[in-house]
């Protein structure tokens, strides 16, 4: 049984830094899509990055640089590393994979549908 299960969310200030940490289980391959989401609130989830089966990383436009996505084939998990956090970026952030293709077709136009599988997400809360 696939499950993911975020880790390392917590309340920093502005201009701080957050290490966000997503535990990939039960899946029988790594041919798979793996992504981070976030859903501030009153908004609608939306992508920030992700890494395909071939190790290549995925920004939604304008979170490179201030994010970074790196995936551990050999432990099976997907990091994101946030710099320099801004109030905006307070939201809970999920971990997503789509098993139905080994490329990562990101953003997806339809998240909770497009991707299968989801953890149940880590609250960041940045403060000024």
């Amino acid at each position: 049984q696939v499950h993911l299960a975020e880790s390392g969310g917590g309340s920093v200030q502005v201009g701080g830094s957050l290490r966000l940490s997503c535990a990939a289980t039960g899946f029988t391959s790594g041919s798979y899509c793996l992504a981070w989401f976030r859903q501030a609130p009153g908004k609608e989830v939306e992508g920030v990055a992700a890494v395909d089966m071939k190790d290549n990383p995925i920004y939604v436009y304008g979170m490179r640089g201030h994010f970074s996505v790196s995936r551990d084939f050999a432990k099976n998990t997907l990091d994101l590393q946030m710099n320099s956090l801004r109030v905006e970026d307070t939201a809970v952030y999920f971990c997503a994979a789509d098993t139905s293709s080994q490329y990562c077709f990101f953003p997806p136009g339809n998240p909770r549908s497009d991707f299968a599988d989801w953890g149940q997400g880590t609250q960041v809360t940045v403060s000024s």
